[in-house]
């Protein structure tokens, strides 16, 4: 799934003032950092368009989408208020270092380096599998194996595995990455680019919002080789803390009808226009 991040080469960040992790069951406020730029998982309004929308601390509006909603039920279950950040994905792990936040969920996959730096929970989430998304009007349309993308210009999310699982393809003209999928849109609307990585939920937001687009799913044993889980990030060397193990419990309790009711709820509620 997304992001597959080669660990940051992060020192000490301690700052003094700032909430930890470890301290966080014994305060009133859990804190998570998030893009709110990568619907459905999460996204940003300038007012609050549902029920489960959350105001940005800081101001800038509000946060939405499937990452706040488990968010919101966490912080529920351990009876503080939800507070949500809007950090840039490279700027998440230095904020959970920091204190700055508690937790990351942002639709982020666990990996070994990942875990050098971070200690996550359970998955959360399961996509479907990673799919390609193209100009609907191209013969790309019409592909089933990863392989018909050899010689075309495929681009992926800097610092994710949306970037890195292009090199499967054989032949592929790896484009540089970009850092937000709003670029990655313009890039394959302008021709720099004939396809995006995607995963099946973020894809079908992205053609929802874009008519002109449309989604490459792959024939079974013929698609990309990624996990497509993705778990909350804690700070590193709390998996044995009382905190760790309460937001562990907190996502157990969340049944996975629930949590495919958040999904299907934020796919419908994710804005169709940039």
């Amino acid at each position: 799934m997304k992001k597959l991040l080669a660990a940051l080469a992060v020192g000490t960040l301690a700052l003094a003032g700032c909430s930890s992790g470890t301290d966080s069951a014994n305060d009133d406020t859990f804190t998570v950092g998030m893009e709110c730029g990568y619907q459905p998982f999460n996204w940003q309004t300038s007012d609050a368009q549902t029920d489960s929308a959350v105001e940005i601390s800081g101001g800038g509006g509000y946060c939405d989408g499937y990452d706040v909603m488990m968010s919101q039920a966490i912080a529920d279950e351990l009876g503080q208020k939800l507070e949500v950040k809007k950090i840039s994905w490279d700027g998440l792990q230095p904020a959970l270092d920091s204190g700055e936040i508690d937790a990351i969920v942002a639709g982020m996959t666990a990996s070994d380096e990942r875990e050098e730096g971070i200690d996550f929970t359970t998955p959360y989430y399961e996509s479907e599998g990673m799919v390609m998304i193209v100009r609907a009007d191209s013969e790309m349309a019409g592909y089933t194996d990863i392989q018909d993308f050899s010689g075309h210009k495929v681009i992926g999310q800097k610092n994710t595995n949306y970037d890195t699982i292009i090199d499967q393809i054989e032949g592929v003209d790896h484009q540089t990455p970009l850092a937000t999928y709003p670029e990655l849109v313009a890039a394959l609307q302008n021709g720099v680019a004939d396809g995006i990585t995607a995963e099946m939920p973020v894809a079908e937001g992205v053609v929802a919002a874009n008519p002109g687009l449309a989604i490459v799913q792959f024939a079974e044993g013929h698609g990309f080789d990624v996990d497509t889980t993705v778990s909350i990030g804690l700070k590193e060397g709390t998996r044995d803390s009382d905190f760790f193990k309460s937001v562990q419990d907190a996502l157990d309790s969340i049944s996975q009808d629930t949590r495919n009711e958040y999904m299907k709820t934020a796919v419908e509620n994710a804005p169709t226009e940039e």
